[in-house]
């Protein structure tokens, strides 16, 4: 089993900051892409950035510049550095991470239970 634990959302004036951080823990042999997604009320969940094991990265264009994701292998650990947060930026923010559990099986998708993240005007 592997877990993914997100933390560091809350409520933000529009301009501020926030880094959301998402653990993984349980049986890991290997990370392969991480990613953070996020999905306003009502609507569907969409991609914001995503980073490689390697760590090529790619933004959805309504964040270039504003949102940094990095990871630390070591840690199992990705973040989301949010900077410039605009109200539209409002979401319950998921991250999900590709897992290969033992050397010898497939990968395998795993989502957080998401944060929420306020951002006012």
């Amino acid at each position: 089993q592997v877990q993914l634990v997100e933390s560091g959302g809350g409520l933000v004036q529009a301009g501020g900051s926030l880094r959301l951080s998402c653990a993984a823990s349980g049986t890991i042999f290997r990370i392969n892409d991480m990613a953070w997604y996020r999905q306003p009320l009502g609507r569907q969940r969409d991609l914001v950035a995503a980073i490689t094991s390697g760590g090529s990265t790619n933004y959805a264009d309504s964040v270039k510049g504003r949102f940094t994701i990095f990871r630390d292998n070591a840690k199992k650990t990705v973040y989301l550095q949010m900077n410039s947060l605009k109200p539209e930026d409002t979401a319950v923010y998921y991250c999900k991470a590709e897992v290969v559990s033992k050397p010898i099986w497939g990968a395998s998708d795993y989502w957080g239970q998401g944060t929420q993240v306020t951002v006012s005007s």
